[in-house]
């Protein structure tokens, strides 16, 4: 299942590919997408993972860019 989140104070491009390099690196994550110019992030994995795997996205995240928020 694929799910689009609002990204908020996402400040460069390059935090953005970092961010979407991470994301797709978890387990459970078929693919991910993280646009700077629109601040939304896409991530496709199995509907029932969700639940346990955006707690580990929010982490990865903001590690990447601390002030970024996501918009669940």
């Amino acid at each position: 299942m694929k799910k689009k989140f609002n990204l908020e104070d996402l400040d460069c491009a390059n935090c953005a590919a970092k961010m979407e390099a991470a994301i797709k690196k978890l387990d459970g994550v078929e693919d991910a997408s993280v646009n700077f110019l629109t601040q939304k992030m896409t991530i496709t994995a199995d509907e029932a993972r969700f639940a346990t795997l955006m707690p580990e996205v929010v982490k990865v995240c903001a590690k990447v860019e601390p002030d970024c928020r996501i918009l669940l």
